[in-house]
């Protein structure tokens, strides 16, 4: 691309572009049919998998964009598949089994376990299981010994992310560092960042527009700066009242309405 779009969206899925319970993202169709036509891109960036988001982001018609992989740890190309090495899986794995014992990642479950925590289908379990830059698990010690091991992890230089399902370790990089990388290399004019989870956080306030997508299964998302201040001030936040897709095609709409009628949002 030689300019860059208008408006370049980073979305989170889980419990925001997908419905947290079906992972439907059919309702926000037509928004990202508006979006393609409006000449915005749209980079998906989720805990997820490359091997997960590659068939997703080509059935939204987003192949031609990036994807941000496994909460910040990578970028999936355009037209890429997912299905490059697993290095720096294989050195976090051995990382973590030198941690005290209570955390169950998906590399210690088969992938019908996977299916079962998820949600998933066995197919789309085992893409889950495809981990290049991350693990994602659950606490399955004594409750009262998780920060303990939090701050183990953190002592042997590891990152721990709370998403809306799972504890996730990685050696660092978030959604926000590869947002930036993303940012540099089309130069919108603006930027639009949606999530539903604490380890969007850093990625709704790095973008221009934040919107925080309800999700009553969540752990939720506490005030942020800026809330309540659209079409105030720049780094501004607000928050849908639909759930998942719905509330993702609510916000989108109404900011896509808001650049048709105004120069600078």
């Amino acid at each position: 691309m030689t300019l860059g779009p208008r408006l370049l969206v980073f979305s989170d899925l889980d419990g925001t572009l997908l419905d947290h319970r079906t992972y439907a993202w059919q309702p926000a169709a037509p928004a990202l049919e508006r979006l393609r036509l409006a000449g915005c891109g749209v980079v998906l960036a989720s805990s997820k998998t490359a091997a997960e988001i590659a068939p997703l982001r080509d059935a939204m018609g987003l192949a031609d964009w990036p994807a941000i992989v496994e909460n910040g740890g990578g970028l999936l190309e355009p037209g890429a598949d997912g299905t490059e090495g697993a290095q720096t899986y294989r050195e976090l794995r051995a990382a973590i089994a030198r941690l005290p014992n209570g955390f169950t990642g998906f590399g210690d479950m088969t992938h019908q376990d996977i299916a079962e925590h998820t949600g998933l289908s066995p197919d789309d379990a085992i893409r889950a299981q495809a981990r290049q830059f991350s693990e994602p698990g659950l606490w399955t010690g004594p409750g009262a010994e998780r920060d303990a091991f939090v701050a183990a992890a953190q002592g042997a230089g590891l990152t721990v992310q709370q998403g809306g399902r799972f504890l996730t370790l990685s050696f660092g990089g978030t959604k926000a560092d590869r947002m930036d990388e993303v940012i540099d290399r089309y130069r919108p004019e603006h930027t639009l960042a949606l999530g539903d989870a604490p380890n969007d956080v850093a990625m709704l306030e790095r973008a221009e527009i934040g919107v925080v997508v309800a999700n009553s299964a969540s752990p939720g998302i506490p005030p942020l700066a800026g809330e309540n201040s659209y079409g105030k001030t720049r780094g501004r936040i607000i928050r849908t009242h639909a759930e998942g897709p719905a509330g993702w095609t609510e916000a989108v709409n109404a900011i896509l309405d808001d650049l048709a009628t105004t120069k600078d949002p």
